[in-house]
């Protein structure tokens, strides 16, 4: 009768930290060639005469996010990955050209710096804003992102109605993991589909909000409130809805409108 081969012995914990010294060196030079290719990237965008605008790029991220996501991974948990590239890219944006975060807190300022510095990284520049209308003026300079607490008695995401050119482009934090949304980001920046989102709605419709949700329902749109005070009420919309969809123009409320749309959650 044959033997079962013996199990392979356990690598000693010297054998273990002399690997982990190697792969660290490894993506010390990975990291640094990525550092100098976001330099590269500010030359060419000045050669072809874009060095003035903001390379912010969230539908972008979004997707170089899902493919890193989808590959296969043995132990790297999905917070990890998206917590090292998070950094990666608010220091390639940083090399890039002028990069600065103006946070609203709210009723609770430091989560909502916390959600911001998870969302953006520590490269960029970040001051906190005693109103809204200082985070947007920040958001309205080049490279200015503003990032808003929903915890407010001010009902800030209804003043996004009359600034077109400021889009919500993001929900923080992006892992359901890390909790419910708690802040909303806000830049003068293009919003894309990514196949994936939730899009922003105002409304002033009187009533309860299951009452709104129950007519868009009707009309086949999914809603969760998100927020309500000052007599309106921000709504998230399953999926990328455009300003002008006919579903939104039937829904209730005289004073009404998308504010703009962001990823869902990476693990949901």
């Amino acid at each position: 009768m044959a033997k079962a081969d013996p199990k392979p012995a356990a690598p000693s914990l010297d054998a273990v930290r002399a690997r982990i010294d190697v792969i660290d060196q490894e993506l010390l030079k990975l990291v640094d060639e990525r550092a100098a290719l976001a330099r590269e990237v500010a030359a060419a965008k000045a050669a072809a005469g874009d060095a003035d605008k903001f390379g912010l790029r969230p539908g972008r991220e979004t997707q170089l996010l899902r493919r890193l996501l989808a590959l296969p991974r043995q132990a790297a948990s999905a917070a990890l990955v998206v917590r090292l590239w998070r950094e990666l890219i608010g220091d390639s944006l940083s090399r890039q050209g002028p990069f600065h975060l103006s946070v609203f807190g709210g009723r609770d300022p430091i989560r909502a710096v916390e959600a911001a510095r998870l969302r953006f990284g520590v490269a960029p520049s970040l001051k906190t804003a005693a109103r809204p209308e200082d985070a947007f003026a920040a958001a309205k300079t080049l490279g200015g992102v503003a990032v808003l607490s929903l915890a407010s008695d001010a009902p800030w995401w209804g003043r996004l109605l009359a600034e077109p050119r400021l889009k919500v482009f993001a929900a923080l934090p992006c892992l359901s993991a890390w909790g419910p949304t708690t802040a909303l980001a806000v830049a003068e920046v293009e919003v894309e589909p990514t196949g994936q989102d939730r899009t922003f709605w105002v409304t002033d419709a009187p009533g309860s909000a299951a009452a709104v949700e129950a007519a868009l329902g009707r009309d086949g749109v999914a809603a969760d409130l998100v927020a309500e005070a000052g007599g309106l009420k921000l709504f998230a919309l399953m999926g990328y809805y455009q300003a002008d969809d006919e579903r939104l123009a039937r829904a209730p409320g005289r004073l009404s409108g998308v504010i703009g749309a962001a990823p869902s959650p990476f693990d949901v």
